[in-house]
């Protein structure tokens, strides 16, 4: 196909992986470790460098117009997050990392394997491995964390403002290990997986639609509001505090106390405006002003007790799932399981960010064999990911095929990239020809 497209063959290729997370859900922004390997599914470019200096994108697939563009002047169009953006993202960070006056120009053509808009990181994984293009193309070199730290700086550019758990795992993963990535330094460290399990992504067909933004937005203003009032009740510095983490470092307890806590200081039921600022000592203006973000400024009740509950909950699952991979116990598959279970109920019950799609989906996937199944990524649609002992993993692609797929029109139209399994894959590379 690049023979045909530019005229002349590529010199070398690269690729970047998309990402599932297995456990760790909607607390990296309260400054807690989460636990994703890299998938199969990739990005793969093809590269010639050029002489001219113009950036010649094309795609396998048609429904992705060819584009090009001076690699001296790159205009990203945050309003539109057309597929080039993306890659454009990855090439301005690493020309502005470097300097680079006179980038070299390039004819690229791009094939993907991640299902799209479903929270597997299709377009993370297309920043990071055109930012490794590039590096590639100018003849120079960083380290793996140094280029996740710029490919996580340069999404930026279109508007995404990710926490850098997509990038890391991108650069950092190794084939049959999944990571456990924490923030503030950015470190990673490997989490061996049982053998005898695989893992099977289910996509629900559902994207995870603008109407989820605002709950996303509010699930974020409840946990810095929670943090907020667990500082009061115990003497800190609340203005200070600003993410769930802060509270339990400065109490230097552990997630298990915390969560006591949290029993203690909170009610189940929501929590008024009115109540937040008595429990504060302030006033509803500077609740608005001060605390509450533009997106929020509407919202009357938060559920406090619920979110911080999740929190806390969820970070200690996190540590639990890395403590039972390296100590490699004979019931280790069943544990593990027990855990993706528990997270899955706390994400439905208490953060509240499943949907009617991924409950089914879950409930197939734990009837036909699954030792554990959750929904992963942000929630609210996208993908469930399961696992399953490798000697049911036949039969239970089957009959999830069957049960949730084939019962459905227009999930059987997409099921072809909705339904797979998946080892832990290694991070992203440059293939030169011999």
């Amino acid at each position: 196909m690049f023979v045909a497209k530019f005229g002349s063959a590529p010199k070398f290729y690269v690729r970047a992986p998309g990402r599932v997370n297995l456990i760790g859900e909607h607390i990296d922004y309260c400054g807690y470790a989460v636990l994703p390997m890299a998938i199969e599914q990739d990005i793969l470019i093809a590269v010639e460098p050029v002489k001219t200096q113009v950036v010649q994108l094309a795609n396998t697939n048609s429904s992705y117009l060819d584009f090009s563009s001076s690699a001296n002047n790159i205009q990203i169009n945050k309003t539109k997050p057309l597929w080039h953006n993306y890659f454009l993202c990855g090439l301005k960070g690493i020309q502005e990392h470097f300097g680079l006056n006179n980038p070299t120009g390039m004819n690229c053509l791009l094939d993907g394997t991640i299902p799209p808009s479903s929270g597997l990181s299709s377009s993370s994984a297309l920043v990071c491995c055109a930012g490794l293009v590039t590096l590639r193309a100018n003849g120079k070199t960083l380290s793996k964390v140094e280029l996740a730290e710029i490919c996580a700086k340069s999404e930026r550019y279109i508007g995404t403002e990710g926490g850098g758990m997509d990038q890391s795992i991108s650069f950092l993963a190794e084939e049959g290990t999944a990571k456990l990535i924490e923030f503030s330094p950015l470190r990673a460290t490997d989490v061996r997986l049982p053998s005898g399990a695989a893992f099977v992504i289910a996509n629900s067909c559902v994207e995870m639609n603008k109407a989820a933004t605002s709950h996303y937005n509010i699930r974020v203003m409840e946990c810095r509001l929670a943090t907020k009032l667990l500082s009061k009740s115990k003497g800190l510095d609340w203005k200070k505090m600003l993410k769930l983490q802060d509270v339990q470092v400065k109490l230097g307890v552990s997630l298990e106390e915390m969560l006591t806590i949290v029993e203690e200081v909170f009610h189940p039921e929501p929590y008024g405006t009115e109540e937040i600022c008595k429990c504060l000592g302030i006033s509803l203006e500077e609740l608005r002003t001060q605390i509450l973000t533009q997106n929020t400024q509407d919202v009357s009740t938060f559920k406090l007790y619920q979110r911080a509950k999740h929190v806390y909950g969820e970070a200690a699952r996190v540590l639990e799932f890395k403590k039972i991979c390296n100590e490699a116990p004979a019931n280790a598959i069943q544990l593990l399981g027990e855990l993706m279970n528990q997270s899955y109920i706390s994400c439905k019950e208490m953060y509240e960010c499943s949907c009617p799609e991924l409950d089914r989906l879950v409930d197939i996937c734990l009837q036909f064999g699954a030792v554990g199944s959750r929904l992963t990524g942000a929630g609210w649609g996208g993908c469930t990911v399961s696992m399953v002992p490798t000697d049911k993993l036949n039969n239970f692609l089957k009959n999830v095929e069957k049960a949730y797929y084939q019962t459905n029109v227009q999930r059987l139209a997409l099921e072809n990239n909705s339904l797979f399994a998946t080892k832990p894959g290694r991070g992203a590379l440059v293939f030169v020809e011999a």
